[in-house]
């Protein structure tokens, strides 16, 4: 398995693969090209920030059969997939602000694809070769938004709703890995990735017919059933297998209404 990230150093933002307690540097985003400039940083000099800069962010719905039971729906029988802004990604250590504290909004941990390559009219088969790797993800949802408009875009979308790392993995087998989330150290949500009704390689074929994906673009794949309200001064933890786990804290959206 390798590891990749965005990172922050004296105020310049960068992207590296981790070897170890350290960072070798890349002249350009991962999922354009392994580049390395031949810097070598130590892990303790950088700020973990985001690991990707998607031009589309997918969210894919009702891809495991317990969420679906508890959201009392039924299933497609396709992928149900829309976009969700990319101004809504947080990096690991961010805070998400809940937009209108009086409303439902729950968490939702889930595995996101990152694109590696020009993407369209993918098979199943050859779907994988056009995967850089893997990450986790949450997806934040106003809930009384959710149910109120027809669209899922809105309800999702708001600044740091979509925490994301903190690093990028590639060359691993995600098809059977526990994933699971934490609230204030409890667990709940805990299922496998092989529980998924349509695997990442099936995802990505139907995303890409007539659309084009292109590298660094990112697709959240779905969540298990478990999920619940979050409130401020939560904190929450979504892990996939051995991976380093995404942490995040929850506060109420600062406005400055004039």
């Amino acid at each position: 398995m390798r590891t990749f990230g965005g990172f922050i150093a004296s105020g310049e933002r960068l992207y590296g693969e981790m070897r170890g307690e350290n960072v070798h540097v890349l002249t350009k985003p991962y999922w354009l090209g392994l580049e390395f400039t031949g810097a070598v940083i130590p892990m303790g000099e950088l700020q973990i920030d985001l690991p990707v800069a998607p031009g589309k962010l997918i969210a894919v719905g009702l891809n495991y059969a317990d969420h679906i039971a508890e959201m009392k729906r039924t299933p497609l029988g396709t992928p149900l997939i829309w976009f969700k802004a990319p101004t809504s990604l947080l990096p690991h250590g961010g805070t998400i602000e809940i937009a209108f504290p009086d409303h439902q909004t729950d968490f939702e941990v889930e595995l996101a694809i990152v694109i590696g390559a020009k993407t369209k009219n993918v098979s199943v088969e050859r779907a994988r070769d056009h995967i850089f790797g893997y990450t986790v993800g949450e997806d934040i949802s106003d809930r009384d938004l959710q149910k109120s408009e027809k669209q899922f875009a809105r309800a999702k979308s708001f600044d740091t709703y979509t925490p994301v790392g903190p690093f990028v993995y590639t060359e691993v087998e995600v098809s059977d890995l526990p994933i699971a989330l934490r609230q204030n150290g409890e667990v709940k949500q805990q299922a496998r990735t092989s529980q998924m009704i349509y695997s990442v390689a099936e995802i990505v074929s139907f995303a890409s017919q007539g659309l084009t994906l292109l590298p660094g673009d990112l697709i959240l794949t779905g969540t298990p059933s478990g999920v619940g309200p979050i409130h401020e001064g939560d904190q929450l933890e979504g892990r996939i297998g051995d991976w380093p786990a995404l942490q995040n804290s929850v506060s109420r959206m600062q406005r400055n209404d004039k």
